[in-house]
């Protein structure tokens, strides 16, 4: 259903601006005018896909375009937390969240949620189907709302959200170190094979000498690179886009996820990143109230990986039947003892949410412990990687000019 900004005056004189739902202008319209407001101004509001962002004077904002990141909506749902559990109600929680939000996205999409509310639907109907919302979010809101526990559910919420943005940070800065050297590195070796290679290669031919089977492979690949770096271009990009295609059907998913599985070093972090999600995922999911088959199904998803997630499709048909979920788990073989042993355990002294987020905090540790040495590894194998290839492309090209000036001699 079309959402609308509206800006109006009541009865009273007193200025309006908010949003409203309905199939069309003329039933907004209606609307409004059975709320008392007297319309001025009704426009199509962007909504979750942002077509314009209108300020004051009907003018496109580029802040519409910017994106709701993980930690923008982690801040909001400690901010809304907050002003719940100090007894706001809920639409003026929801309002001053809006004024607070910096991000202009975030904040039309709390302005929609906040009315829809005002109009008498629940927090979570209203944020169901909403850009930055998962489904794992309206969830733990939804049971949050039915049991009562809005303001713990939130802040467990936001606790999980903050704990993915600290992991996802971790990785993405042990990481960038190798990746800037080895783009130095490829950048390096292209500026030998385009611009030195070629130069060194006429005065060898010059000298009508005969050169070493490996000079001449070299020069003829650095001729090729010259003459088809267009086709190596656009070979590169066609593989890309089809690699991905390949990826996104559910038959090169799996072939893709199982192979990621059984790499030596990547296999072993997928792995662990895969349950360290599946298990904070499905602390908090229990620990909202959510039904262990319905958080099973979402976790799942989380995980993001396939062969993982049929391990846990097996567990959910186990527990349906009334088996317990350590044995299930056990039996599929992808998960290491710790992580059964501890769900055992948990199930066995009914804390089974706070096992599992026991679990994730290890795996956690461990995720940033394996990238940190990988990336210190990484780091002397990167530069003796480019100071090979630099010293076979110089050799290359100085054995035979120490061949030519001694036959010279």
């Amino acid at each position: 259903m079309p959402v609308y900004t509206y800006r109006g005056a009541n009865s009273a004189g007193k200025s309006l601006r908010g949003f409203v739902d309905a199939e069309n202008l003329r039933a907004a319209r209606a609307r409004l005018r059975r709320d008392g407001v007297f319309v001025t101004d009704l426009t199509e509001s962007a909504g979750s896909s942002v077509k314009a962002e209108r300020g004051a004077g009907g003018a496109f904002s580029l802040g519409s375009l910017r994106r709701v990141s993980q930690m923008d909506v982690a801040l909001a749902t400690r901010q809304l937390a907050t002003l719940v559990g100090a007894g706001i109600p809920l639409v003026e929680a929801l309002t001053a969240l809006g004024q607070q939000c910096e991000n202009p996205r975030l904040k039309s999409v709390v302005g929609q949620v906040r009315d829809r509310v005002n109009q008498g639907s629940a927090l979570a109907d209203a944020m169901a189907n909403t850009g930055p919302f998962s489904d794992l979010y309206v969830g733990m809101v939804r049971a949050g709302e039915t049991g009562g526990a809005l303001e713990t559910v939130l802040a467990r919420l936001a606790e999980y959200l903050e704990s993915q943005v600290r992991l996802r940070n971790k990785v993405g800065s042990i990481l960038i170190y190798p990746a800037v050297m080895f783009g130095f590195a490829l950048i390096v070796v292209a500026a030998l094979v385009v611009f030195v290679l070629p130069q060194i290669a006429e005065l060898l031919k010059s000298l009508n000498q005969p050169l070493p089977i490996y000079t001449r492979i070299i020069i003829s690949g650095s001729h090729f690179a010259q003459q088809w770096w267009w086709a190596l271009l656009a070979g590169a990009v066609a593989f890309g886009f089809g690699f991905r295609a390949l990826v996104r059907t559910p038959a090169g998913r799996a072939w893709f996820d199982r192979t990621r599985l059984r790499l030596p070093v990547v296999g072993r972090v997928s792995r662990t990143l895969a349950i360290s999600r599946f298990t904070r995922t499905l602390s908090t999911l229990l620990a909202g109230g959510i039904p262990i088959v319905r958080a099973l199904e979402t976790a799942k998803h989380v995980a993001n990986n396939v062969v993982i997630g049929e391990a846990v499709d097996a567990a959910k048909e186990a527990i349906t039947g009334g088996a317990s979920l350590a044995k299930p788990l056990r039996a599929s073989g992808q998960f290491p003892p710790l992580v059964t042993h501890m769900v055992e355990v948990g199930e066995a002294s009914g804390e089974l949410e706070a096992m599992l987020g026991k679990v994730a905090d290890t795996y956690d540790e461990q995720v940033e412990t394996t990238m940190t040495r990988l990336t210190a590894l990484l780091e002397p194998l990167l530069i003796l990687l480019m100071v090979g290839i630099v010293m076979v492309i110089i050799s290359a090209t100085l054995v035979p000019l120490l061949q030519i000036t001694s036959s010279l001699r």
